[in-house]
């Protein structure tokens, strides 16, 4: 229904961002890791968008660009795979880092996400293998440095970002002292490192 929305962004929460467009309408959109969007703060921002209708709520999803929209909708429609589960490998992983995984069939990879299992990671291989393709490996991020301050409130949303795509309280709290030891300014690359740390 929505190709793509543009507007200013005005907010950002843990499972999703709020774009005000020129008519003056606020969309709620979820998006894996919105906090990757920070640095666009009241600003123009296109996301690529995607309606999901269910029996009690009609949500919308965004992407940063066509690629990740495509890997989410093929993601969902894997038996045994939501949104919500769509979105915390996207927050995590590159569309080509999935689609890599699941050209080599590497069901481990893919069962270091939250809500997926044995069985859900080989359907997903069953499902897309050879109908994905690669192009780039996204490259690393440099890691900045943040005050002791700025470093607690980074990574405690950092967290609230990560237990919003699924991860339990007692994970988190294996990986909080890491992220506290990190000295990562933004809360985007709080939740990168804090996904690294999930998965590896």
């Amino acid at each position: 229904m929505y190709s793509y929305i543009k507007g200013e962004l005005t907010k950002i929460y843990p499972t999703h961002v709020v774009i005000e467009t020129r008519d003056g309408v606020g969309y709620e959109i979820q998006t894996p890791n919105s906090y990757r969007f920070q640095h666009q703060l009241n600003q123009a921002l296109t996301l690529y968008t995607s309606l999901v209708v269910r029996e009690d709520a009609q949500l919308l999803y965004g992407f940063k660009n066509e690629e990740e929209k495509e890997m989410f909708l093929s993601l969902n429609k894997v038996t045994g795979i939501g949104p919500k589960s769509a979105l915390a490998i996207l927050a995590s992983s590159t569309p080509d880092e999935v689609k890599q995984a699941i050209e080599n069939e590497n069901d481990q990879y893919l069962t270091k996400f939250p809500g997926i299992g044995k069985k859900t990671a080989r359907q997903i291989v069953l499902d897309l293998k050879g109908k994905v393709k690669i192009t780039d490996l996204a490259k690393q991020d440099v890691l900045q440095v943040a005050s002791p301050d700025e470093q607690n409130k980074v990574v405690d949303e950092a967290i609230l970002a990560l237990e919003a795509l699924g991860y339990s309280k007692r994970e988190l709290n294996k990986i909080k002292k890491a992220l506290q030891a990190s000295s990562i300014d933004s809360v985007d690359e709080a939740v990168k490192y804090g996904l690294q740390l999930l998965i590896s």
